[in-house]
């Protein structure tokens, strides 16, 4: 943060103190922290190819197969503990693309006004009208989208609109301050008054926003799976659920787990991300903290 900034009333306790504080944001944090860790060592221990049995299909939960085997024989609990990093990596990088995208046209918008903010706003609008699921199924058709990096890229780009003007109107009332006059009378330049003095004001804000754009970005994913727009090439928790609403689990009762599991693992780490945002508002409200 410049120095021209504002300082910060010092906090009577420490980050750490701050950050597991809420009860709440500290389950969230494990319960996200231990997804993340079971998706970077599952890979490492287990067969990622996951192995099939065609002569053991549909069968429940017994000591070999604690959740059971899905059509082709295949282990349900190890496709879930493989079937993360997809959705993690997808979701993560979508959110930081919109987060990027958001901050710098929201902030440049407001800050500069004029020509520059009428055409940010009206590209805005267009992006916010194009009916996505019908541009998705038109992209799914001219491209193979296997690539996770093409899905986050995707998602990225058609998912900031909404935020870019949260981050507007955010600026809007920043640019006001006086420290945001000083840098401007000292002649600092456009791009250092705007990403060094009045974005780094918005940290707290940006970050939770970051959070809940990779809720958003999860959802749109298996979204794609869910509706076909997306091949099912690999191993994810999406892929998981279109399989299973494709061969028929939900008519199965051996195909239950199959279905719930992936399920459940998307609303738990939707529900860590959640959480885990309380914990990160006592870090940047100095109110609460103090509270």
């Amino acid at each position: 943060m410049s120095v021209l900034t504002p300082s910060p009333s010092i906090p009577r306790h420490g980050l750490f103190y701050r950050l597991t504080r809420n009860k709440v944001g500290v389950a969230g944090f494990i319960i996200v922290g231990g997804i993340i860790a079971m998706t970077l060592i599952a890979p490492l221990l287990l067969d990622t190819s996951v192995p099939g049995d065609a002569q053991n299909t549909w069968s429940g939960p017994s000591a070999q197969h604690w959740l059971g085997t899905d059509n082709a024989g295949k282990d349900v609990l190890h496709q879930v503990l493989l079937g993360g990093g997809t959705v993690l990596f997808v979701g993560m990088t979508a959110a930081a693309i919109t987060t990027i995208i958001a901050v710098v046209f929201g902030a440049l918008a407001a800050y500069l006004r004029g020509p520059v903010d009428s055409f940010l706003l009206q590209a805005t609008d267009i992006v916010m009208t194009v009916p996505q699921i019908v541009l998705l199924a038109v992209l799914g058709s001219f491209f193979q989208l296997t690539s996770p990096t093409v899905l986050a890229i995707l998602i990225g780009c058609l998912s900031w609109p909404i935020l870019m003007r949260s981050i507007r109107a955010q600026v809007l009332s920043l640019k006001e301050r006086e420290f945001v006059e000083a840098a401007k009378l000292l002649d600092l330049g456009t791009a250092r008054v705007v990403f060094a003095e009045i974005v780094p004001n918005m940290a707290g804000y940006i970050l939770i926003n970051f959070i809940i754009a990779v809720t958003n970005a999860i959802y749109a994913l298996v979204g794609m799976y869910v509706l076909g727009l997306a091949p099912l090439a690999g191993a994810n928790w999406g892929i998981m659920i279109r399989k299973a609403w494709t061969y028929g689990a939900m008519s199965l009762p051996e195909g239950t787990l199959f279905m719930m599991a992936p399920v459940a693992m998307i609303a738990l780490l939707q529900l860590g991300l959640i959480m885990l945002t309380r914990s990160l508002e006592e870090v940047f409200n100095p109110r609460l903290a103090e509270g």
